[in-house]
């Protein structure tokens, strides 16, 4: 069920925190790809203190910068819960020395600063003595060609009553999630699709949670039966169709990995940001803290750049919908609620004027945001007696230029008139 904070949020901050931390590797990926063995992955749990997790200054962070909202990895592919599940022994609070529930003080941080809480759970779990127990239907038709892992296929005949088990599992830590941390404001599915839609019964999952929760938001990995859309690391060129989000990395990797220095600029991420929401879309930027809790002053570094620009420019960016459609203006747009001001994104220096095509309206004012700069601008060419707009042409000085993205303000008497057609003709002049 799709809720009106979401469409609004524009920027959420992921978060993968678990055992991987430790050796700084691949989270659960690592053993599933032999990289290393699984029993040598799980000894990381030895080294899991959370010694400096606050998650009181994370919170603060998140909200200095513009988050609205956070998504915490409560248990990811290898069965590791952060937080204190009854259903097995194999979380942070029985197997590390941790010792204790790591989602509760976080979730309790993100409510104070007044973010909403979102939960990232792994529907399959590698760990799980009966996950591995049937094929997909597709995977039965083509077992003579199957490149088998032993993580997720079953080793002999296909145990259906092992996979009810698992699935009965599976419900049972949802349901632990959304009541001991009620409410759950979002909950961000992942690994759907090692098994089908029927067999995960993904149609009554969405009803055994809104069950416990009308409003809860769902992403899209419960083979589509979720809320809204979620593009992965490359950005979308043409606007996804709905709510969305596209969730990033700071850096190459999810969790912390200690070789892993290949951080985005600022400015990249602000451009991402900018295109994200300038197409209606949500950024979830993801960050990866230290095994002890400590987030990487890299990628702190990172977030604040990102809010240093969010902070100046933050009324071309909430309470705004997606803007021009692609064509008018070569850079992302947003709309105000009211559609009567329009904010063009620049990320590159001008060396002439900035063109805009299509506007039909009169200009009352161009600015830049974030100063009380304004703005020259013309219309030239055009055939207004047959309403066909010129293009605008405005003006930008050097020193109205922000280092990471330019914002200009253009305000309308009456609401955005834009001009969609293909040209034609004039026969009148």
């Amino acid at each position: 069920m799709m809720q009106q904070w979401f469409k609004d949020a524009k920027l959420g901050i992921f978060i993968h925190w678990g055992i991987y931390a430790v050796n700084g590797i691949a989270e659960s990926w690592s053993f599933y790809h032999d990289g290393i063995s699984y029993e040598d992955y799980m000894k990381q749990c030895e080294g899991f203190t959370a010694k400096n997790y606050d998650p009181k200054a994370w919170a603060k962070l998140f909200k200095s910068i513009g988050a609205r909202y956070s998504v915490l990895t409560t248990k990811h592919h290898d069965g590791v819960a952060l937080w204190d599940t009854k259903t097995n022994d194999l979380s942070v609070v029985k197997k590390t020395p941790a010792a204790r529930d790591l989602v509760k003080p976080w979730v309790e941080a993100m409510r104070e600063q007044g973010l909403k809480v979102g939960l990232y759970y792994s529907h399959l779990d590698w760990s799980h003595p009966d996950y591995a127990s049937i094929y997909r239907e597709d995977e039965r038709k083509n077992l003579d060609k199957l490149v088998r892992n032993r993580y997720t296929h079953p080793s002999g005949e296909e145990d259906f009553e092992a996979w009810e088990r698992f699935l009965k599992f599976h419900r049972e830590q949802l349901k632990e999630l959304m009541t001991e941390f009620n409410p759950v404001d979002l909950l961000w599915f992942d690994g759907d699709w090692e098994k089908s839609s029927d067999q995960w019964r993904m149609p009554e999952l969405r009803e055994f949670l809104h069950s416990l929760n009308r409003e809860v938001v769902l992403n899209s990995r419960m083979w589509n039966h979720g809320d809204y859309r979620t593009p992965e690391q490359g950005i979308p060129i043409v606007r996804p169709e709905g709510p969305w989000e596209f969730c990033v990395t700071v850096n190459d990797s999810w969790g912390y990995q200690h070789d892993d220095k290949n951080y985005k600029s600022v400015r990249q991420l602000v451009r991402m940001f900018a295109e994200c929401i300038g197409m209606g879309g949500n950024m979830l930027l993801d960050i990866g803290p230290m095994e002890d809790g400590t987030i990487d002053p890299e990628q702190e570094k990172r977030l604040l750049g990102l809010g240093e620009w969010i902070n100046k420019h933050e009324e071309a960016i909430f309470e705004t919908d997606a803007g021009l459609p692609l064509g008018h203006f070569y850079g992302p747009s947003t709309l105000s609620k009211d559609k009567k001001t329009l904010y063009l994104f620049c990320f590159d220096r001008p060396y002439d004027d900035i063109g805009v095509k299509g506007i039909r309206n009169k200009i009352k004012k161009a600015s830049v945001v974030g100063t009380d700069i304004e703005l020259n601008h013309r219309n030239m060419g055009g055939a207004p007696w047959l309403n066909i707009p010129g293009i605008l042409w405005i003006n930008v000085q050097e020193e109205s230029l922000d280092k990471n993205c330019t914002v200009i303000k253009l305000e309308f008497e009456e609401e955005l008139d834009l001009y969609r057609g293909t040209g034609q003709n004039i026969e009148v002049n």
